[in-house]
């Protein structure tokens, strides 16, 4: 791939300079996180983490990652609406994995009671790394697909406007010119918009349901804001507000604080740390609910490691999109080797294989958020430790994919200037909204390019490891 900062990375003087431009550029564009120190305070802030240059993306993986977008939003939609597949394919997970299981239980309640939700909205982000073969052309491999929380489109609608600023310090205008608008923050909002309007309820609020302590802010504040600028009214709550304050009434209508709730966004809730008992029945009475979920439970457990691994097996794309064969053609030609750790031959088989060559593999268990996949030595020892236990059937392996490494310099608060070898992950923000059988929304809604040093195998930008950038095509 093109390295087209070469002759910038070694130029000290100039990088110097551009620093000190991209980090005051960065405050007063708005990309900013609330610190460590002091996570619920937005009177002290500072920059959220961003590389100094747009990185290369090759203009082909670029289009390809779009292009397929909108078939990855029928997918999930259609995973969500399968409660054979997804009974069947996370049969043996729900044994071993009591997030999964206890999410796959109030699933299965909330059918039997008869769904109350008509509209149906889902925001997802599908994730990619461009893999570069032995003969050195990349290939576009998916990482996986966030169906909840998927985060940073609020903040990577303001990047690139630093970035342009940028190039123009450093005499690259014409480059600076080049760098593709992207808005993700409008794209979601239009999303959660639509799904208000056809709640259809005028007076009804959209619900953001968010964490204790939030220091991405200001990621979600630029959604939020793109729905204030359209009259529709933004409330901020908790699970535990839910518990404390929420009521369904005779026809299953949610009420938060005597306020009727059209839509509820969830920006947490992915994690088993989230969750004590207090929690759960907040969370059964949300699903319970006729306002519109994004995502609905459903469409949370689509977005599971199990699934993604399943989606992998010959026929099963055709099954769930009967009639797409191009889609389904599109989308298969993203996939990376995924394989089961399900009891039996094959499984063992492929357990044996990654104990003897860990390099080859990532194992990943059934969790969203990052940090959370396991690599080498340390992928041995836990396959090692579980290779006879059904514990193992709680985690997928997934082919290691090989990106190419280039230079570039992560910017930190707090942290020294220093060139690093890095890569990156292009992710596309889908978003699509659904009434009863009718698909009424399904778009692309632009993207989010997050670049790491080749030393942290894992790791997103909330987890501290991955920081924000802009794609240039090339």
């Amino acid at each position: 791939m093109a390295a087209p900062w070469r002759d910038v990375v070694r130029d000290a003087a100039a990088v110097r300079e551009a620093a000190a431009v991209a980090v005051d550029a960065a405050l007063l564009a708005g990309v900013l996180m609330r610190t460590g120190e002091q996570p619920r305070a937005s009177d002290v802030v500072n920059y959220a983490p961003f590389t100094l240059l747009p990185s290369a993306v090759p203009r082909a993986l670029f289009e390809q990652a779009y292009a397929v977008q909108q078939d990855f939003n029928l997918l999930v939609d259609a995973i969500s609406r399968n409660k054979e597949f997804l009974e069947q394919t996370l049969a043996s997970t729900i044994k071993v994995d009591d997030f999964t299981a206890r999410l796959f239980r109030i699933y299965m309640q909330v059918l039997e009671e008869g769904l109350a939700q008509t509209v149906f909205l889902g925001i997802n982000r599908s994730d990619y790394m461009f893999d570069c073969g032995v003969d050195g052309t990349a290939a576009l491999k998916q990482i996986e697909i966030n169906t909840i929380a998927a985060s940073f489109g609020g903040l990577t609608s303001r990047t690139a406007d630093v970035h342009r600023l940028v190039l123009k310090v450093l005499g690259k205008t014409e480059e600076a010119s080049r760098l593709l608008p992207n808005n993700p923050s409008k794209g979601l909002a239009l999303g959660i918009a639509k799904a208000w309007e056809l709640y259809g309820s005028q007076s009804a609020v959209v619900m953001f349901l968010v964490e204790e302590i939030q220091r991405n802010i200001f990621d979600q504040r630029c959604v939020e804001l793109e729905l204030w600028n359209r009259n529709i009214r933004v409330i901020r709550k908790r699970f535990r507000d839910v518990f404390e304050k929420g009521s369904l009434d005779d026809t299953r209508r949610l009420y938060i604080d005597g306020q009727e709730v059209a839509v509820v966004y969830y920006r947490e809730g992915y994690v088993p740390q989230t969750y004590d008992q207090q929690n759960w029945e907040a969370r059964l009475l949300l699903e319970r609910s006729r306002a519109v979920k994004c995502p609905d439970i459903a469409t949370q457990l689509a977005g599971t490691k199990k699934v993604q691994q399943e989606l992998s097996r010959p026929g099963t794309l055709e099954k769930l999109l009967p009639g797409h064969p191009e889609a389904v053609a599109r989308v298969r030609a993203t996939f990376a080797g995924l394989y089961s750790l399900d009891e039996g031959e094959e499984g063992d088989k492929i357990a044996a294989t990654a104990i003897a060559d860990p390099e080859r593999f990532v194992l990943k268990p059934q969790r969203e958020g990052g940090g959370n996949n396991l690599y080498g030595e340390e992928l041995r020892q836990v396959l090692e430790k579980i290779k006879d236990s059904p514990e193992r059937t709680s985690y997928i392996l997934m082919d290691k994919i090989k990106p190419q490494p280039a230079l570039n310099y992560l910017l930190r608060a707090h942290s020294p200037l220093q060139v690093s070898e890095c890569i990156s992950e292009l992710g596309i923000f889908g978003v699509y909204v659904r009434q009863g059988q009718e698909m009424v929304l399904n778009k692309a809604a632009g993207h989010l390019l997050r670049t790491k040093a080749i030393e942290h195998a894992d790791g997103g930008v909330a987890a501290g490891v991955a920081v924000l950038d802009t794609p240039y095509v090339v």
